[in-house]
Parts: C-alpha cells; sequence; structure tokens
C-alpha cells in the first residue's frame, strides 16, 4: 500500500506546487490525470524520493519514504517522459549499461538479464539494432525494460504514450496491463484515452490540489444527462462560449464545429441533443467549471475541493 498525507510543496517563489495532497494506492494501474504545470511532475518526484516535501508523509508499506528515501528507490522503477539513450548504441548494449549503473545482475550474468526484459517487452528482434533506428514506441518500450529491471514494488510512467501512433499505442497499452497485474503503478498523463484503457481508478489534479479521486466508470455516470452535443459555425463560436460552458470544439468537415457542452439544468441551444458522456467530458468539465460547480458526485469519495474558479 502506498498511503500519500497532505504532501504539500511550496517551491522558491514561493510556488505552491502541491496544496496537501491525500491518496491511497494499492497494487494495478492508477491514472494521475491533469494538464501541464498542476503538478503530476512534482507529485512523482516527491513519491519517488527524489525530492522533499515541504509538508506530508508518504508511506510505502509502512515505511516513510520522506524520512528513508533509499526504501523507495530500492523498490521503484521510474519511465520519466524523456529518457536519454545512446544513440550508438544497440538495445541490447544500451539495456546492459543501464542495468550496470543500477546495480542489477543475475546468476546468469547481466547480459542475460537485459535479453529476458527485451523479450518482455518485445524488442528481442532489435536486440541488436542500434538505438537510432527505433521508434518512438520501441524507445518507449526499451524505457519501460530498464523501469521494470529488478521487479519494482512500485513502477511511475510519466506520458508514456505521448507522440506514439495509435498501433504503438496500443502495444504499450498491453504492456502496461500486464505491469500492473503485481505492483503498485502510477500513469501520469494527459491524454485521458490512456486512463480510460487502462486505470480502474483514477485522480485528477488542478492547481496542485487533487481535484477528483473516483473511477472511470463513476466520472462518466457523474455527468450522465449534462452532456449535449451539435453543430456552430466558426463565425458564431465566440458568441456561442460567451453564453454556454463549451467542453470542446473539433473542426467538421472544415466548414463547421462539431461542439460538446455542459448544461447541468435548462433547456439547450437549438440544435444540440443528448448524448453519451464519456471520460473526456468529465475531465473537461473538472477542468473548466468552477469547483464549487462540480457535481459532488463526480469528485468521488473522501475529497476535499477548495472553492475557485478553473
Amino acid at each position: 500500500m502506498l498511503s500519500i498525507r497532505g504532501l504539500v510543496k511550496i517551491h522558491p517563489g514561493p510556488v505552491a506546487a502541491l496544496r496537501g495532497v491525500d491518496l491511497e494506492l494499492g497494487e494495478g494501474l492508477f491514472g494521475l490525470l491533469g494538464p501541464n504545470g498542476a503538478g503530476k511532475s512534482t507529485f512523482m518526484q516527491v513519491v519517488a524520493g527524489l525530492i522533499e516535501p515541504t509538508a506530508g508523509q508518504v508511506v510505502l508499506d509502512g515505511h516513510d519514504i520522506v524520512q528513508d528515501p533509499r526504501f523507495m528507490h530500492q523498490r521503484l522503477g521510474y519511465l520519466p517522459q524523456d529518457f536519454g539513450f545512446h544513440p550508438d548504441l544497440s538495445g541490447l548494449a544500451m539495456l546492459e549499461l543501464l542495468l550496470k549503473l543500477k546495480g542489477i545482475t543475475g546468476p546468469r550474468g547481466r547480459r542475460q538479464v537485459a535479453k529476458e526484459l527485451l523479450e518482455r517487452v518485445n524488442l528481442a528482434h532489435a536486440a541488436t539494432r542500434k538505438v537510432a533506428g527505433y521508434s518512438g514506441g520501441m524507445r518507449q518500450r526499451l524505457g519501460l525494460a530498464q523501469a521494470i529491471a529488478g521487479d519494482p514494488r512500485v513502477l511511475i510512467v510519466d506520458e508514456p504514450t505521448a507522440g506514439l501512433d495509435p498501433e504503438e499505442r496500443h502495444r504499450f497499452y498491453r504492456l502496461l496491463a500486464e505491469m500492473g497485474s503485481k505492483r503498485i503503478v502510477i500513469l501520469s498523463t494527459h491524454i485521458v484515452e490512456d486512463v480510460a484503457t487502462l486505470c480502474p481508478r483514477l485522480a485528477v489534479i488542478r492547481g496542485g490540489e487533487v481535484v477528483a479521486d473516483t473511477t472511470p466508470r463513476a466520472a462518466r455516470e457523474a455527468i450522465t444527462g449534462t452532456i449535449y452535443e451539435g453543430m456552430v459555425h466558426p463565425a458564431e463560436m465566440e458568441s456561442f462560449a460567451s453564453t454556454w460552458r463549451v467542453l470542446s470544439s473539433v473542426l467538421a468537415e472544415g466548414t463547421t464545429n462539431r461542439v460538446r457542452i455542459s448544461l447541468p439544468a435548462g433547456d439547450p441551444p437549438t440544435g444540440f441533443t443528448l448524448v453519451q458522456p464519456g471520460l473526456e467530458d468529465a475531465y473537461l468539465v473538472l477542468m473548466r467549471t468552477p469547483t464549487r460547480e462540480v457535481p459532488p458526485a463526480l469528485r468521488g469519495t473522501g475529497v476535499s475541493v477548495a472553492g475557485g474558479a478553473a
């Protein structure tokens, strides 16, 4: 169990990156959703024992990580958003080097461990190919191989599918789902599809605060009956957005906008029809609605939400 209580981090300035985060995480995939600058990176660095919080506790299996970050370091796998590889090394040689730096070996030697890891992430066929020739998805899988080396108790992955094509993204989904069966996996991202596909539970963070701790199904159900969709001409969008709470606007066929709005009460605009909400709609409601107006059911349970506007 990973328990986070009252986590605060204030950077010089002062800038409050985290404002009292409370979460309880068990084994499995947990999604952390939020825009850039919301506090996701700071949260992961504190949980990983890389930076010290201003206040609060991080406890892994009863052990205080703030007091003894090495306890987490010895049980952590970390895949940052940008992982630097030496382009002239083969995938196998690169992974061997990373294992050496992490102090990981095995009964049959470090090379055998590296080969087994490449097999697990479906890169055995490219073991001798230079990393410079790897696709973005292959590089991410190589990064995941080093992250799971040593069978970590906690695995943190930061924006793992950013820039991947659909085929590589779904291949990576399958790998992450497998990794989450026996460990705590924190998936930090701003891509809602990643969380909707992989995570049975998620938190949404905004301005350093957790504004929702819920499940994808509960989040969708909380806004059922409030999401409408219709078409709006681009020339009318500014006026339309000043009257209605627009969640998303997508250009359709180059001539008009397909618009989704949040309308908890009242009659929708002419031509707009009620639609089944998705997790992205719930996320956008949390991002674009004053916190005091967010449906309590959307916030989940045990989450204190401060007042203020999005």
